[in-house]
């Protein structure tokens, strides 16, 4: 494995276990270039939208929780796989605050250049949330 391969495997673990589960917004503008594109969001756009879809997560689910199961480089990419708890407490879009507890895995891969994260792919079982959280029915 490369060192650039390395300490991209890094900063994605940084992603989420600092930034998502610590709430270290702040390391945004060091892991993601300023044209960062989330390719599942509709959100703008650059480090200050993802805050703001963070702020948004952490806000509802004050316990949410990206445990990295698994990491995985190769040239600029980084594949991390996922399980996700919490409590939802708060409103999300289109799921009202339920109280229910919630946990699902998930895929994201990342596309690193010059050591910032440029684009990245997140999948997460949503079925397995919605039905969790009660906004569909088993």
């Amino acid at each position: 494995m490369s060192e650039q391969e390395t300490r991209n495997k890094i900063s994605s673990r940084r992603y989420f276990e600092a930034i998502w589960n610590q709430g270290e917004f702040t390391l945004l503008n060091d892991l993601l270039a300023p044209s960062y594109v989330d390719h599942m969001s509709s959100s703008p756009a650059g480090p200050e939208a993802v805050r703001d879809e963070m702020s948004m997560f952490r806000k509802a689910i004050p316990n949410l929780r990206f445990t990295v199961e698994d990491v995985i480089a190769e040239d600029d990419k980084v594949v991390t796989r996922l399980t996700v708890t919490g409590t939802q407490q708060g409103d999300l879009p289109r799921i009202p605050a339920a109280g229910k507890q919630f946990k699902v895995s998930g895929i994201v891969i990342f596309r690193f250049q010059d050591g910032k994260a440029v684009e990245g792919w997140m999948e997460f079982n949503f079925l397995g949330l919605y039905r969790q959280l009660g906004a569909i029915p088993s």
